[in-house]
């Protein structure tokens, strides 16, 4: 691999013109597409094979006509102080603005307070709920603006007026602490290279990636049902994983140009051994994000191949654009050791007087690996304990900033209807096949009475056909609640009791019934996810460090540094601590997709870092040096990039900590800790104490097993041996 991809570098140096013209013209022709296509909008959970995905499609079928996937609004009146929402005034104001919102071409239904019961006990609260013909990703401005507008004249009138559903979902921002992770990864890359230029080139790369990606994404949205968080999220990973790749590629072309190579060779070089341990590792990344589809939530699998194409374009670039770049560069970008002219260089720098701080650290690792390795372990450990109270839920707008009109919306609804209110249950009974379907919808009503947890449950409400009928059912506490989750498995005993006796279906459905059963599923697949996911680890490593004990160790430190990084989530996100310095307005249940998806990414970034350290370690181990004297030697070349591509990624993935969208603002913090546990921790602390105390087991591998293996040359063996041939001839010649 590594004698291809030194012939593609030495091409994409020659053929620069073309290299650049090509990326070039391929983001304008994604950013064409972006900009012709309607904007994306949130997907909806479906979740093949479980019992609300099957009520749902039942409801499509039974209830043709009645917009089942339609964008609702609640739009939520309180009266002024000593006032009550029956006064004649404000029933007044309300009846105005029903009759104002039933005016919309794409308003299937507008409910009146005062005829469908939606005026609370004490009268201070009633809601009119709005139900559209569309759903909200084909919801048009106009249709929101008048919904708004509606809602102010109310509030002209004297009411407080909110409005909850989503009906007025927008794209969630990321806020200006994106720009701040971006101006830290500058600033890092000037401080790793010394020049201006060299720290530009990986920024710039970056950002050309995650724009085709992006835009390519936004073009696609409407056909593929992409969210908005789709390419919020590939935007975080590409441009992370992008910078780092360009930092390898830039880092080990400026060492071979040190070592007195030609630019074009040093080029091809560069990509041929750096650029071998980029495809490894981005191909671990897309591997693990495309592997997201064995969970089958096609929003998640969605979101994980549109994350997987962005890091694919960003090992592309690295290949290819970087070393046009490098060649149009020139004599600009200097060899390791020297700083451009404008930082106070120009000239060599003096050597230095004692080892570099990677060097020092690794000698300090090896003197005490015991306490080390203890050290680390036990503080990962530490941090994982929070992980054993990790609860699964999805948001809902209680989890919405107190700023927003949904989240207000939301509070208001609690106070006057009870916190059940907002995540209602709809139960679906299909008696197709009895003799007498009213009797089973009314035994079924009349069961669900009994249960505990349940405030209120509505009349059935029979489709044409007379064989289907829908119930709605409050429950007593709000949607993300245990006890809520409790409720919807006690209606579904219920509900396989009364088909054992009636043959009738009884499903339960509803987005709070969605939301639990994303998060069921999402749980049960977490484990054989994990599995897949440390045992694919484990075998490429196998093939890439020809050693057992290596990956071995590589996959338990990945694991260390997952769940610490989970235990974190679960302390900021779930308990509340420090919940004020990440603007956390609502703690609850941690994103269910989360520990599933943060798997997967950090797998992948894991792997980065245990490549691009260790083969510098197993290269210098192959050569004739000591395992403890291999480990400095790899700690010497492999630290300051490391280092560098950590604060890198973790700056990025922090900047999206400032998003308005709870589920971005928590793999944004997630990922950020993870990067740093697993970097800092157990690549720089953990894996070198491990290797000392191994020492040469740790390169062991069964002979046996050593003749089957695929020789994938990450260390860039195949052109250490086409340099002696080139040697040999030399020598020939000159004899």
């Amino acid at each position: 691999m590594a004698t291809f991809l030194y012939r593609l570098g030495r091409f994409a140096f020659r053929r620069r013109h073309f290299t650049a013209l090509f990326w070039v013209a391929l983001l304008a022709l994604a950013g064409a597409g972006a900009a012709g296509a309607p904007a994306a909008g949130t997907t909806s959970f479906s979740i093949p094979g479980t019992e609300a995905q099957k009520a749902f499609d039942l409801l499509e079928e039974r209830f043709p006509g009645a917009s089942a996937d339609g964008a609702t609004a609640r739009v939520v009146f309180k009266a002024p102080a000593g006032e009550k929402m029956t006064d004649a005034g404000n029933k007044a104001t309300v009846r105005q603005t029903v009759e104002e919102l039933s005016g919309g071409s794409q308003v299937a239904r507008v409910t009146d307070p005062y005829q469908g019961g939606g005026v609370s006990k004490d009268g201070t609260i009633a809601y009119a709920s709005v139900s559209y013909k569309v759903s909200g990703m084909e919801l048009e401005d106009s249709s929101r603006d008048a919904l708004e507008g509606a809602a102010e004249d109310a509030r002209d009138a004297g009411l407080t007026v909110e409005i909850g559903g989503d009906a007025l979902q927008t794209v969630p921002h990321t806020g200006a602490a994106e720009i701040i992770g971006i101006g830290v990864a500058a600033v890092v890359l000037v401080i790793t290279f010394g020049s201006l230029l060299a720290a530009g080139l990986p920024l710039l790369t970056a950002i050309i990636g995650v724009g085709i990606g992006v835009s390519t994404i936004t073009a696609l949205a409407s056909t593929l049902d992409l969210g908005s968080t789709t390419s919020i999220l590939a935007s975080m990973i590409g441009l992370a994983v992008g910078i780092d790749y360009a930092l390898f590629v830039v880092s080990r072309y400026r060492a071979e140009l040190a070592e007195g190579r030609e630019r074009e060779d040093a080029a091809g070089r560069a990509v041929g051994t750096a650029g071998s341990a980029v495809v490894f590792a981005g191909l671990t990344v897309v591997i693990a994000l495309v592997g997201l589809s064995v969970v089958n939530i096609p929003m998640l699998t969605k979101m994980g191949i549109a994350a997987a194409g962005t890091v694919a374009i960003a090992v592309l670039i690295a290949l290819t654009l970087i070393p046009a770049l490098l060649g149009y560069a020139g004599r600009r970008v200097r060899p390791a050791g020297e700083k451009s002219k404008l930082l106070g260089g120009g000239r060599a720098a003096k050597k230095p007087q004692r080892p570099n701080m990677g060097t020092r650290w690794a000698a300090f690792v090896i003197r005490r690996p015991v306490a080390v390795l203890l050290l680390g372990v036990i503080g990962l450990g530490a941090a994982a304990v929070p992980a054993a109270s990790l609860e699964l839920g999805l948001p809902d707008d209680g989890s919405q900033p107190t700023s927003t009109t949904q989240r207000r919306a939301y509070d208001l609804l609690s106070e006057g209807f009870g916190p059940g209110f907002n995540g209602p249950l709809v139960v679906v009974v299909d008696a197709k096949g009895s003799d007498d379907p009213n009797a089973v919808f009314r035994q079924a009503g009349d069961d669900i009475k009994g249960l505990d947890d349940v405030v209120a449950v509505s009349p059935a409400q029979p489709n044409k056909a007379g064989d289907t009928a829908t119930i709605t059912v409050v429950p007593d506490s709000k949607p993300s609640s245990v006890t809520t989750e409790n409720l919807v498995h006690d209606i579904r005993d219920t509900g396989a009791d009364i088909k054992a006796g009636t043959g009738a279906d009884v499903l339960v459905t509803g987005s709070t019934a969605m939301n639990i059963d994303v998060s069921q599923k999402l749980n049960d697949a977490l484990v054989p996810y994990l599995i897949l996911v440390v045992g694919l680890a484990f075998l490429l490593l196998i093939v890439v460090f020809r050693s057992i004990l290596v990956p071995l160790k590589a996959a338990l430190g990945f694991l260390l540094s997952v769940m610490a990084a989970l235990g974190a989530v679960v302390a900021v996100f779930q308990w509340g601590w420090l919940s004020g310095l990440m603007n956390v307005e609502e703690t609850g249940p941690v994103m269910s997709m989360m520990p599933i998806f943060m798997v997967g990414v950090v797998f992948g970034l894991a792997m980065d870092y245990e490549v691009f350290l260790v083969t510098r370690m197993r290269e210098a181990h192959v050569h004739g040096e000591r395992p403890s004297q291999a480990v400095v030697t790899g700690f010497r070349h492999g630290a300051r990039v490391v280092t560098a591509a950590a604060v890198i990624m973790i700056a990025v993935f922090s900047g999206f900590i400032g998003s308005s969208e709870s589920m971005v603002k928590m793999i944004g913090f997630g990922l950020a800790v993870a990067v740093f546990f697993d970097a800092f921790v157990v690549r720089m602390a953990i894996v070198p104490a491990v290797l000392a105390l191994l020492g040469t087991k740790a390169w062991w591998l069964p002979k046996w097993l050593d003749r089957i293996l695929p020789n994938v040359d990450v260390e860039g063996e195949g052109l250490r041996a086409r340099d002696a041939v080139g040697d040999e001839d030399r020598e020939l010649v000159r004899a």
